[in-house]
């Protein structure tokens, strides 16, 4: 194996304890909370930061600050070598721009992956990565490979409530009001860079039917080639429900019975602070099978 080093953000799911596992390493995502500043998995749990989240605390996300990514790659580098860097999706925070721009000062070293990935996707390509770097790949050709296959996954995700789109400006107060009134649950999805609107349902059973619907026709189409050579897998995130999620891998593992179901893992904090509890995601990702 090539002294390479691969290196994420917690945006991934991948927890500090995994990351050891694993011999990778993880970068925690900072929020403020009534102006504190916390760390995703340091010193701040799923279930911390939930029951801020619903006593009405301020929360906002942040990005890791300059010295905390500068300092890790310092130390990574100190015995020779390379890293490839895997951030959350640049369409989704700052965060991949800044650590691009950081990367430049490090003479080719430092391979910043502008993945467009998050959550359990994000965490498919770190795994991804560490098998091809296993494989005695180099650090550009990790990136080549990533960079490649960017688009190579679906994620669709259904709400629980429209209170945290609007509280976070996605939403107008009266469109809030009407969809609550109408009982209205959106679907959204991630195609590479944005959330963006998929669908308007009144129930989790029809979220769950139109989000099914929705990968099947993935798999058959835009996947297709990928499906027939055993190189897609699902899986599924949630925010903070994690029965649902649960009870929506034994529909999934009926309905695709040939296709593994890899994670049930909870979504980014990040991407939670946006949407809220209750949320459910079900995502399709073409996984690295090796040489």
């Amino acid at each position: 194996m090539n002294n390479v080093k691969i290196v994420t953000d917690s945006n991934s799911g991948i927890t500090q304890a995994e990351a050891k596992k694993l011999g990778i390493f993880v970068l925690p995502m900072p929020f403020l909370i009534d102006g504190e500043e916390y760390f995703e998995d340091i010193n701040l749990t799923q279930e911390h930061f939930y029951e801020h989240l619903q006593t009405g605390a301020a929360v906002s996300t942040s990005q890791p600050a300059v010295g905390a990514v500068t300092d890790l790659w310092d130390k990574l580098l100190a015995d020779g070598g390379e890293i490839v860097h895997i951030p959350m999706s640049s369409g989704l925070s700052e965060t991949c721009h800044t650590a691009e721009s950081l990367a430049r000062e490090y003479g080719g070293r430092v391979h910043v992956v502008d993945n467009q990935r998050i959550s359990v996707t994000q965490k498919q390509s770190v795994l991804d990565a560490l098998k091809l770097a296993q494989e005695g790949k180099s650090a550009a050709e990790i990136k080549e490979y990533l960079t490649k296959t960017k688009f190579d996954s679906s994620i669709y995700i259904a709400l629980d409530t429209l209170k945290y789109l609007q509280k976070g400006g996605r939403l107008t107060p009266a469109a809030a009001l009407i969809g609550s009134i109408l009982r209205i649950k959106p679907v959204l999805q991630i195609q590479g860079e944005k959330l963006d609107a998929f669908r308007k349902v009144h129930s989790l059973k029809q979220a769950k039917a139109e989000m099914t619907a929705a990968i099947r026709n993935d798999l058959a189409t835009r996947f297709r080639k990928y499906t027939e050579r055993g190189e897609m897998t699902l899986s599924i995130a949630h925010t903070h429900n994690e029965g649902e999620a649960e009870q929506f891998k034994k529909e999934l593992s009926a309905y695709f019975p040939t296709l593994p179901i890899t994670f049930v893992d909870p979504l980014s904090l990040s991407v939670s602070c946006h949407i809220g509890p209750g949320a459910l995601a079900v995502t399709a990702t073409r996984v690295y099978k090796g040489e």
